[in-house]
């Protein structure tokens, strides 16, 4: 449910972003300057499959944006609340009520609910087990293990999605700029048709690549900026799963000393 709401929420986004690139003076001008609609029933197939192509690439990276930092705010959010409740539990030594805590859906956003648990429900087995004829070294390897994965999937977990916000923001210019060389082509086929370099021969094409650099950059610009903006936040919480993870480890040499 609330990914089909996230969807809607980019999809109103990128809406938006079309009517505002639409009705921008810059492609729309009163006193019947180009408009946009006008620029694309001008331009050849190949620059209309650029822009189609950058405005693919726009409608992702925004759709990749709202997602990701919906599920970071509730990362922050439920980690926040969780990791005082899960922390008395442990203070008094109620190992099963930690697990139901981790294990709620009330935090299945939470990057340190999923890290804790897998290294309770580890160290609950080997209890369980009577640690399977392993020392008490070796049980706490296991749980160190068991844990180290849970974080590695959890980081990979969190930077889904991210990498297309780096690739569309180097890649985006570079595709603007094909369709910048395309309307380069199609100033000069204008001059050699018409025979002549006036202003009415190359606009059309002048005017075509420089609409793809601007695509191209709008594209670019905040594809780049979220990237960034995400991947301080991924830092942050790598650095609290790593403390979680030494937290949760040195309760558990202290609970087997």
């Amino acid at each position: 449910m609330e990914v089909r709401k996230m969807r809607q929420i980019g999809q109103v986004a990128c809406a938006g972003l079309v009517a505002m690139l639409a009705s921008s003076p810059a492609f729309a001008q009163e006193g019947g300057g180009i408009n946009l609609v006008d620029l694309f029933s001008q331009m050849g197939a190949i620059a209309i499959a650029v822009a189609v192509v950058l405005f693919i690439m726009s409608f992702w990276s925004v759709g990749v944006s709202i997602e990701r930092i919906y599920t970071y705010s509730q990362a922050r959010k439920q980690s926040k609340l969780y990791a005082p409740q899960v922390a008395k539990h442990l203070k008094d030594g109620r190992l099963k009520e930690a697990i139901a805590l981790s294990a709620s859906k009330d935090f299945r956003y939470s990057h340190l609910a999923k890290v804790v648990l897998a290294g309770l429900q580890e160290y609950q087995f080997q209890q369980e087990s009577g640690g399977a004829g392993l020392a008490r070294e070796d049980v706490l390897d296991t749980v160190r293990r068991s844990i180290q994965r849970a974080t590695a999937l959890t980081a990979s977990d969190l930077k889904r999605g991210v990498s297309t916000l780096a690739t569309i923001g180097s890649t985006a210019p570079f595709v603007g700029l094909l369709g910048t060389v395309v309307g380069v082509i199609n100033a000069f086929t204008g001059i050699a048709s018409t025979g002549s370099g006036g202003i009415g021969a190359v606009s059309a094409g002048i005017a075509e690549a420089l609409v793809e650099t601007a695509l191209g950059l709008f594209v670019a610009i905040p594809a780049v900026w979220f990237y960034n903006f995400l991947t301080a936040r991924l830092e942050y919480f790598n650095v609290e799963m790593d403390n979680s993870s030494s937290e949760l480890v040195d309760y558990f040499i202290k609970k087997t000393a």
